[in-house]
């Protein structure tokens, strides 16, 4: 018991410490989120993979931000209606729920807001909000259980990205090995990743890209000291705010799970990380990394992999007749 009493004090004393130290790096561990509602998150799973939401009745969230891919679909744009083109690359949706705003160009407020664009866009699932909420109001197993999610009858827009909203809160990716080296763990990753960290805070990555998601926070110029050349006309922040000084202005985006969701940029022009990390040094920094400044980055960006969601794959609830027919090749 002595022996017991003894040592409780250091232990508790390496816990503070392990905290404080934490505490004060410029990126913090993903956290499972504790405040969301079961029944809205079950519904909303539901309705993230409905591709019955498109006016095909073939594409849903998850065709763009594939939960078996890293929550983005490895394109460098994606494919809408039609088989259109789109003119960005699909945003990771894991993780999610830290950023500022929505899209690239921040033009949604929040997850809510940007469930709803997607169903409305003719370039990405085609339909009209009216068309959507009338497939999904007449299908009686979707009825029951916007009942029972939300405690009284009725579909509607509002209900819908709601429940939407409330299901991609839960898609973080905790448990990265880097999280568990914050944690106190030093072997959770290779001595490469630890010297790229430290490569990470001093050549200034560490100033856009920290946070729980290690970005999502702020928006930044794409090409602050050297032009990013692209082929993109995606113009960023500017097509929002109209204030020319926001042009290729765009969100910066998280590095949580980067090694699963390349390409990379908002244009989906490059492929690997070693050539991303080479561009955002010159373009963003003014820096030239060596190939083992770049090898270590790489590896710390690649311990950045957590845990993936896991859940049984939704059963969806059968249309009826009553429901509106879908339109896949007009």
């Amino acid at each position: 018991m002595k022996s017991f009493v003894f040592k409780l004090p250091l232990v508790a004393a390496g816990l503070l410490a392990a905290g404080l130290a934490c505490a004060q790096e410029p990126v913090a561990p993903i956290e499972v989120p504790n405040d969301v509602n079961p029944a809205l998150v079950e519904l909303g799973k539901k309705l993230f993979f409905d591709p019955r939401l498109s006016k095909s009745g073939f594409i849903s969230c998850n065709s763009c931000h594939n939960l078996s891919m890293g929550g983005s679909d490895n394109l460098p744009t994606s494919i809408g209606h039609n088989w259109q083109q789109g003119p960005i690359n699909s945003p990771t949706v894991l993780n999610s729920r830290f950023n500022i705003k929505q899209f690239w160009d921040g033009r949604a407020e929040d997850l809510k807001e940007q469930a709803g664009g997607p169903i409305a866009n003719p370039g990405e699932m085609a339909s009209s909000h009216p068309a959507a909420i009338e497939v999904i109001s007449t299908i009686p197993g979707y009825i029951a259980e916007f009942e029972k999610a939300f405690g009284s009858p009725g579909v509607d827009l509002d209900r819908v990205t709601t429940a939407i909203a409330e299901f991609e809160k839960t898609l973080v990716t905790p448990n990265a090995p880097f999280d568990r080296y914050l944690a106190g763990d030093k072997n959770a990753i290779s001595a490469d990743a630890a010297a790229g960290y430290e490569l990470f805070k001093s050549v200034g990555c560490a100033s856009c890209h920290n946070g729980p998601a290690v970005g999502g926070g702020m928006f930044m110029k794409m090409g602050v000291v050297a032009p990013y050349e692209t082929k993109s006309a995606a113009a960023g922040r500017v097509e929002v705010t109209g204030n020319e000084a926001d042009r290729n202005v765009f969100k910066v985006p998280t590095l949580r799970n980067v090694a699963l969701t390349y390409p990379y940029f908002h244009d989906g022009a490059v492929w690997s990380l070693d050539e991303a990390v080479d561009i955002m040094a010159k373009v963003q920094l003014g820096r030239t990394l060596d190939e083992t400044q770049r090898k270590q980055i790489v590896a710390f960006l690649e311990s950045l992999t957590g845990d993936q969601p896991k859940f049984d794959l939704p059963i969806l609830p059968p249309s009826v007749p009553a429901t509106p027919k879908p339109e896949p090749f007009n």
